[in-house]
């Protein structure tokens, strides 16, 4: 029995960092005969393709608090996704087995979506993908930094944090590892394998003194093996997460108000995912529902901006060797020298605008279809430095943590709730802010970009989009001053 089998093969599953093609069909008990016959049963009321996602997941998660590890899970995950393109309408169906007899009922399920039975194509030669080159490998597998060891990593780590201030009060930290194994399969013959996997640590402290109280939180998060845990790792958060809430411990609310903001370095790169990205996804923009729908080919903001989302950085939460419909990684720029160049596509958007899909073909998990997704989104670097996109604003805020945000795609208006950032007064940084909103609209933003900074970052914490289902993202930006936007503070 195919469930049986994979927990028997857990460990071993996990600890490998290759996937080749004959493990793939052993391991998900198919083979390429069977393959193509259950491509005939999802393309057997018309559609005009089909394919079939495979995969094998498992998750573990250790969570401290009070200074002691309080749970401890692991999750196995195991199915496989059908979907069938018929024109513009998808047909998806799933199972929790991959036996022929579950396969083949969620292909006719897949296949209903279409009402005209005739011929179909189905490639009778395979072809298998393999990647350019491997962007997560993984040095170090879990298995030589068993439980205990994470749990000594976590207390390890409150008690960095709490040595670092007398007035932490509470300490939070979450460590969770995954791994995935995939396999890809469609009707035009393209098959691929890959191992995915993921690392990620959250940390917050809560601070008191007096009667005033903050908290302030921190992430990291790569895809790669247990060399993520590192004594560096350990006191690169603990100091952020202290230095964050001392500043909070001195910060207020500004004043309210149109001003000038400049974007810190890294984090302000939600900037871009929430108010431009999502409205570069061409779901949206096919749909017409995009404030960019009809800007291709056009000036969106000035000359010497270029923003891109990249599926290749070594090890970045975001990137893909394949994306979730067996299109390669690859980097996408959207927008160059100002110029609005390529919305970001799945196979269904691209065949819409008679385009190559860009890898963005991006799903949860085998229950999901795929749809345009975004994966490490962020501007290049300008020619300015910080102090000079400073130097003269005579009053303005510096913003640089950011906790959430809402953005309206068929408008562009957006609101970003900032956690911290400093007043700009006479061109100097001066006193820090805290809990307040930024308030603007994204074409009005990206025209209103004043100077870009050379200190392009990426963002490396625990970043999570939720459009209609969840997949890792990153984001990042260099420093960037913005000539108005509304700030929510007290009159």
């Amino acid at each position: 029995m195919k469930e049986n089998k994979v927990m028997i093969e857990g460990a071993s599953a996990r600890r490998a960092s290759s996937f080749s093609l004959s493990e793939a069909y052993s391991f998900f008990g198919v083979d390429p005969d069977e393959l193509k016959q259950l491509t005939a049963i999802a393309l057997e009321k018309g559609g005009d393709y089909a394919d079939f996602y495979f995969e094998y997941s498992t998750s573990d998660d250790l969570m401290l608090r009070d200074g002691e590890v309080s749970s401890v899970g692991s999750h196995i995950d195991y199915g496989v996704g059908v979907r069938v393109l018929s024109g513009e309408m998808t047909g998806y169906a799933y199972a929790e087995k991959t036996d022929r007899e579950s396969i083949a009922s969620a292909a006719r399920m897949a296949a209903s979506i279409a009402d005209q039975p005739g011929n179909h194509y189905i490639a009778q030669e395979v072809v298998l993908l393999e990647a350019a080159s491997n962007r997560y490998p993984i040095l170090q597998d879990w298995e030589a930094y068993p439980v205990l060891m994470q749990k000594e990593f976590l207390k390890a780590l409150d008690e960095t944090v709490r040595s670092r201030d007398e007035r932490i009060i509470k300490v939070i930290a979450r460590l969770s590892h995954s791994y995935a194994k995939i396999f890809f399969f469609n009707s035009e013959g393209v098959q691929h394998t890959d191992v995915r996997p993921m690392a990620s640590l959250s940390l917050s402290c809560i601070m008191k003194s007096g009667t005033r109280v903050e908290n302030f939180s921190a992430s990291r998060s790569f895809r790669c093996g247990s060399e993520f845990l590192t004594d560096a790792l350990c006191l690169e958060l603990s100091d952020e997460v202290v230095r964050g809430c001392s500043r909070m411990m001195e910060a207020e609310q500004p004043a309210g108000g149109a001003m000038p903001v400049v974007m810190g370095a890294g984090g302000s790169g939600i900037l871009l995912h929430e108010a431009m990205g999502h409205a570069f996804e061409a779901d949206f923009n096919r749909k017409g529902t995009s404030i960019f729908a009809d800007k291709m080919g056009q000036r969106i903001c000035p000359s010497g901006i270029t923003i891109v989302d990249d599926g290749t950085l070594l090890a970045n939460r975001g990137s893909v060797n394949f994306d979730d419909e067996g299109v390669p990684g690859q980097r996408t720029v959207m927008v160059e020298d100002g110029i609005l160049t390529s919305y970001l596509h799945d196979r269904i958007s691209a065949r819409s605008y008679g385009v190559a899909p860009t890898g963005n073909g991006r799903r949860e998990s085998f229950r999901y279809m795929p749809l345009p997704r975004m994966r490490a989104t962020y501007m290049e670097s300008g020619t300015a430095s910080e102090e000079d996109l400073i130097r003269d604003i005579k009053k303005g805020i510096y913003v640089d943590h950011f906790s959430n945000g809402q953005v309206q795609i068929g408008v562009g208006d957006f609101t970003f709730y900032v956690k911290t950032g400093y007043l700009i007064e006479n061109g100097r940084l001066t006193r820090p802010i805290k809990d307040t909103n930024i308030i603007g609209n994204g074409p009005r933003a990206l025209a209103d970009m004043v100077a870009v900074a050379d200190n392009l970052k990426i963002d490396n914490g625990t970043w999570t989009c939720g459009k209609e289902q969840y997949c890792a993202v990153s984001c990042g930006m260099p420093s960037v001053l913005i000539r108005q936007l509304n700030v929510g503070g007290i009159s």
